[in-house]
């Protein structure tokens, strides 16, 4: 594979052409499995190859990708890649920068496991998944319960033309379970460890033992049978405590992808949408109250968003971009960097494969922890709510109008836990929303969430990230019972 990149490199030296990237992916691997009400419903591997390149001229990008892992297909792919490059640079009247990266630029990475999830017999995953669903069913109101599973590995080389090369093999995996109860028109749901097919992370199949799935599926059935005999959640503001995963999707919602440089720029307005973030308020811009500490962090261990190099070449880096609720830093490529003005790259520039070109992509954007214990912080709760566990969500292309409904409440009153209420649903404008955060739980119960299924992109890509979160305390928020 070295060889292959090798090849595709010296094809593309050619007059006009000053960066080229190559990317082969070999293999690419994929797992999922479902158990539904007993019985399998899913069975899905799928096992891809290819080679991508990228080459720029002094104006434009020109992205070409091939399934053929031969050095005929090698250099007919540079070739096609170049032609789109100039082909876009007569529409282009400037020419654009592209920051040179200081860090390290060869090298191996390789996740951490001791199990290797695709290599486990799926009679085995099978088993524990069956096991699992069957304690879902905690009450004849239990319609449907579901257990679920899947694995990701990607082994890549890749090279450029200023000389940087790695070789890395990242994998991934997750599980989750979740019961649906129905009486009449009434239906609920409670997924655990939370929604959206679990919880994932950067390891191997030890993780998934280590959920403990099917007493999350016991806890999930019981929970799900309760709802259906709590009261509607109250209307009106309210002080409200998010638990952890509740807040990590908020955190991917309104900051994470407002934060992407692209959108703030404007170039993904086509699909994902922009940003309320302009350009020149970097720097200056109040997102939320002091208590408001975000980084991106590509770093951390675990994280679906971690990894050696990104799809540039650009060391893995953690980078702050709310410090004390001042916007400070964004995501971003080489290419967006240098428009803005940075002095080095966010290392954030990532493709879902090799038939994919790079884009900015979020890693692990994750919330700092404050200072509290999670009693503490309902100690300061006279009257609240508690959310938890996502179950819908809404949010304009700028990023800053929302509505979230989650699976999950419990009243808060002199700061106990109280009853269950169902179906909550709270909404806010982002940087209000962020300024009424008052109170963060401290490290014991932060917890950085998996989530496999970020989209974005023209051609569209899927992205696998994680956001790690506490459990927060807002005040004055709007919330109303579906």
């Amino acid at each position: 594979m070295e060889d292959l990149v090798a090849l595709a490199l010296r094809a593309a030296e050619a007059a006009g052409i000053v960066r080229a990237e190559v990317r082969v992916v070999s293999p690419q691997r994929s797992l999922h499995l479902a158990v539904r009400n007993g019985a399998a419903s899913a069975l899905t591997s799928s096992v891809d190859h290819g080679l991508g390149v990228r080459v720029r001229t002094d104006r434009a990008w020109g992205f070409a990708a091939t399934t053929e892992l031969t050095p005929v297909a090698a250099r007919a792919t540079v070739r096609t890649a170049m032609r789109l490059a100039r082909a876009a640079g007569r529409s282009q009247h400037r020419p654009f920068r592209l920051l040179e990266d200081p860090g390290p630029t060869a090298g191996e990475y390789a996740t951490p496991l001791r199990i290797d999830p695709l290599e486990v017999p799926r009679e085995e995953i099978l088993s524990l998944l069956k096991a699992a669903e069957a304690r879902l069913h905690a009450g004849p109101e239990v319609r449907t319960g579901l257990a679920t599973f899947q694995a990701w590995d990607e082994t890549k080389w890749f090279g450029a033309s200023d000389g940087s090369s790695y070789r890395s093999r990242i994998v991934h995996v997750g599980a989750g379970v979740s019961a649906t109860a129905v009486r009449g028109a009434d239906v609920q749901r409670r997924s655990l460890p939370t929604s959206f097919g679990g919880d994932f992370a950067q390891t191997g199949y030890e993780f998934v033992l280590g959920l403990g799935l099917p007493e999350l599926a016991e806890e999930s059935g019981r929970e799900a049978v309760r709802l259906l005999d709590a009261p509607a959640a109250p209307s009106g503001p309210t002080t409200l405590v998010l638990g952890s995963d509740q807040l990590a999707l908020q955190v991917h919602e309104s900051v994470g992808h407002a934060t992407e440089l692209d959108r703030i720029f404007g170039s993904e307005a086509g699909f994902a949408g922009t940003s309320w973030v302009s350009p020149g308020s970097i720097g200056s811009l109040r997102y939320g109250s002091p208590a408001m500490n975000v980084v991106a962090d590509a770093t951390v261990p675990g994280g679906l968003g971690t990894f050696g190099w990104d799809d540039e070449g650009v060391a893995a880096r953690r980078t702050p971009i709310v410090s004390a609720g001042t916007l400070v830093g964004v995501l971003s490529s080489r290419e967006t960097a240098a428009e803005l003005g940075l002095t080095e790259s966010g290392g954030t520039c990532r493709a879902s494969g090799p038939d994919r070109a790079p884009l900015v992509r979020m890693t692990n954007v994750n919330l700092e922890p404050g200072d509290l214990s999670f009693e503490e912080l309902l100690e300061g709760v006279e009257e609240g709510l508690y959310l938890a566990t996502n179950r819908s969500w809404s949010i304009d292309d700028k990023r800053l109008n929302f509505q979230f409904g989650t699976e999950i409440g419990r009243r808060i009153v002199h700061g106990e836990l109280g009853d269950l209420v169902r179906n909550p649903i709270y909404s806010g404008m982002t940087p209000t929303f962020w300024g009424s955060l008052d109170a963060l739980t401290d490290e014991r119960t932060w917890h950085l969430w998996g989530v496999p299924n970020c989209g974005k992109g023209q051609p569209f890509q899927v992205a696998r990230v994680s956001h790690g979160a506490p459990i927060g305390r807002f005040r004055n928020v709007a919330v109303r019972g579906g």
